[in-house]
């Protein structure tokens, strides 16, 4: 890539960071941009789940005082993303290249669709979810528990494979299973998305070292770094239909590009 594509991926990483630590789709930036420029899509989506490992450190660490009193969940929430993300990856790495090149523009358009959806899904979930003064969360039944591991497991096998927008699967996850306030949600969701894409960089550098874009994960890694701390520390302030729209127009680009 030149220099200018570079600056622009960086751009990109760093609103792909902050977007995550918000929201959860920042991969709808980073994916198609990289695309764009020509970078072969599974190689994308390699060196983009690694990029971002970074911005999803600096997010969760922002959101860390939501995550206080969670562990019940997420003892149980944790390994069901470390198995999902690694069943994803498996899939990624062995089916053919061929199969990704045909799903991901249907997987690009739903991600695209959850994005246009999320303020429903939010108020959905806002609906669902207790006063900050009054965190009356539902009990662990067997049920819930159960319930609550499929739904995170799904949910990082898809992360594994393209992780797009994965974080507002995992909200929705947690609506319907574990409803709490929104920001401790959005905790656990930043938490277990990093989980899936430690999982999917430490196996790609392990067993698809040659097929990673090092530039192209470097730099987002940089932007997304920045990005995540920017996100959990101002991302409360921007408007949501921009946001929203830039990740549209971007995802947009980046279909038009796979299908071209």
């Amino acid at each position: 890539m030149t220099t200018w594509e570079l600056l622009a991926v960086l751009l990109a990483g760093v609103g792909a960071g902050a977007i995550n630590a918000v929201v959860g789709s920042g991969t709808l930036i980073t994916f198609p941009t990289l695309v764009a420029f020509g970078v072969p899509p599974v190689t994308a989506t390699i060196s983009n789940a690694i990029g971002l490992v970074a911005g999803g450190v600096s997010g969760t660490w922002g959101y860390r005082r939501e995550l206080a009193g969670q562990w019940p969940q997420l003892r149980w929430q944790i390994p069901a993303s470390f198995v999902g993300a690694i069943v994803g990856c498996w899939l990624l790495l062995n089916l053919p290249e061929t199969v990704f090149e045909s799903v991901v523009p249907a997987l690009l358009v739903a991600a695209l669709v959850l994005v246009v959806a999320q303020p429903r899904i939010q108020k959905w979930v806002t609906g669902r979810t207790t006063a900050p003064t009054h965190p009356q969360r539902p009990r662990l039944t067997p049920l819930r528990i159960t319930a609550m591991i499929a739904g995170t497991f799904a949910v990082g096998i898809y992360g594994g494979y393209f992780t797009a927008a994965q974080g507002i699967m995992l909200m929705a996850v947690l609506g319907i299973v574990v409803p709490d306030h929104i920001q401790r949600m959005n905790a656990a969701k930043n938490l277990l998305s990093l989980v899936v894409n430690v999982v999917a960089a430490v196996t790609y550098t392990l067993v698809a070292f040659d097929r990673i874009d090092w530039a192209a994960a470097g730099v987002i890694a940089l932007g997304s770094l920045v990005g995540g701390v920017i996100g959990a520390r101002y991302g409360r302030r921007l408007s949501p239909a921009a946001l929203r729209a830039v990740i549209v127009v971007v995802g947009l680009i980046g279909l038009w590009r796979l299908l071209g």
